[in-house]
């Protein structure tokens, strides 16, 4: 059996993805992008397992839902996670870009990658990528508010996650489509946004005639995310 496992889990009101990864042996476990309202599921799922949550990840400062991350982290004693460009308070651990996580053998090498936000974060370990908002399956994350920048997200998709081998498989944070993984190989053949024949001048240009509505939950959801979401549980 593989050494790293990995379960995805998913809010049906946000099309949220979170990962539970754990080592088989060590059974110590991260979490990366839990949702608030989800917390009793995955609390539940670790418990079923038996496994010893060490670090919460996030991959940005999310605008559509309140994290999970205070809240679980009240419950198991793990460490909250961010990129050390989100401007969050309250985080335990804040990642530079090449800074690694570990559990048991397994190693979580963080990346940054902005463009949907300024401080955005991906994943990488053992050919599995996490990719957050930054690139999704046949497509890519916003870039109209919060920091947001066309030219970044392309250079990130660009330079930071398609220099991985093309087996490499893709986790996103959002599928709108019930699409649940992709590989690096499929996106750069296939993602009309960024995929190989994509000039970063046509990026630009397609993101820039997009008109995108504001998100329902923005105004709530990013304020308490800048704290970890501790202020948004009882």
């Amino acid at each position: 059996m593989d050494k790293i496992q990995i379960r995805q889990l998913f809010d049906y009101e946000t099309c949220t993805y979170t990962y539970v990864l754990w080592d088989f042996e060590t059974k110590d476990a991260i979490i990366i992008d839990p949702v608030l309202e989800q917390v009793e599921r995955d609390f539940s799922y670790l418990k079923k397992l038996k496994l010893n949550l060490k670090y919460i990840l996030e991959t940005h400062i999310h605008a559509d839902h309140i994290t999970g991350a205070s809240k679980l982290k009240q419950k198991t004693n793990a460490e909250i996670c961010y990129g050390s460009k989100t401007g969050v308070e309250g985080a335990d651990i804040l990642l530079d870009d090449g800074d690694k996580i570990t559990i048991g053998s397994i190693e979580l090498c963080a990346i940054h990658t902005p463009g949907h936000t300024e401080g955005c974060t991906s994943y990488y370990t053992e050919n599995y990528i996490f990719t957050g908002d930054t690139l999704f399956i046949e497509g890519t994350g916003r870039t109209d508010f919060q920091g947001g920048s066309s030219d970044d997200v392309y250079e990130s998709v660009k330079n930071k996650i398609f220099c991985y081998p093309d087996e490499t498989i893709v986790y996103p944070c959002h599928n709108y489509n019930g699409l649940n993984m992709s590989t690096i190989g499929y996106e750069r053949q296939y993602n009309p946004n960024v995929g190989d024949s994509i000039t970063k001048e046509d990026f630009i240009k397609n993101e820039n005639n997009k008109k995108r509505p504001y998100p329902k939950r923005f105004d709530t959801a990013v304020p308490a995310n800048l704290k970890c979401g501790r202020d948004s549980f009882e």
